[in-house]
């Protein structure tokens, strides 16, 4: 069976926001699709949310994580997707009814490799957010050098088509995360990131996201940049290699 979409998920001790998320995904996905979750060894009830929801949702597919932290647990999930277009979601925030409509009316209309949509942050209540847009906090845009100096890409708001994932994985250890990792990638090689302004999520903001929304302090922001950009030109050589090999 050819899959249309895969949404590629990783959990870790997600137990207490996770169906909810689950709840707001599964509508909104059709026979030819699939939900791939990775879990990370979770043991605070998780696996059993994910089990009871596979017996009534089978296009739900579990796999054993690696047990090396989000970012490898990250490559395990998309390394397993078998969709022709991927969409990224964490185990804790609640998708808009139309997201993925709108997403891929997004790839239909621009042509897009990746799409990239606005979300309203919260803390407790969806419906009193502590941010409105994404976007307008960051200053959301496309390009390299604009995302490697102040990241504006969100793995949770992102969707990519399958060829994105040869230039992606494996995706380095030592990259602060991987959302920004994909963004850059591909501006860099497809130039045709579209952002849609539609608020198609609710990012929740709690004590154990792993994701920042702030910035490290200067040391560690100016580690991170370098060590993303020594493993971005790695990448681009290791990849030319391939291509002139192939």
């Amino acid at each position: 069976m050819v899959v249309r979409i895969s949404v590629a998920m990783v959990t870790y001790q997600g137990a207490e926001f996770l169906a909810a998320q689950l709840d707001s995904i599964l509508p909104q996905l059709g026979p030819s699709d699939e939900l791939v979750i990775s879990d990370d060894g979770s043991t605070d009830g998780t696996k059993r949310i994910l089990k009871e929801y596979q017996k009534r949702a089978p296009l739900i597919r579990l796999l054993k994580g690696p047990g090396r932290g989000v970012k490898k647990n990250v490559e395990h999930v998309l390394s397993h997707c078998r969709g022709e277009y991927i969409f990224l979601a964490d185990q804790d925030d609640l998708w808009r009814p139309q997201k993925v409509a709108s997403v891929m009316e997004q790839f239909a209309k621009t042509g897009a490799m990746l799409v990239l949509h606005d979300a309203a942050v919260f803390e407790r209540e969806p419906s009193k957010p502590m941010v409105d847009s994404f976007y307008q906090f960051r200053g959301s845009r496309p390009g390299v050098a604009k995302n490697i100096l102040k990241n504006s890409y969100i793995g949770c708001c992102m969707a990519f088509r399958r060829p994105l994932l040869f230039y992606v994985l494996p995706i380095p250890g030592d990259l602060e995360m991987h959302d920004q990792w994909i963004g850059v990638l591909n501006d860099f090689y497809y130039k045709d990131s579209s952002f849609c302004r539609e608020i198609l999520l609710d990012y929740r903001r709690h004590g154990a996201n792993n994701s920042q929304m702030t910035h490290y302090g200067v040391r560690k922001m100016i580690r991170n940049r370098l060590v993303f950009v020594v493993r971005l030109m790695g990448r681009i050589v290791t990849r030319r290699r391939s291509h002139a090999a192939g």
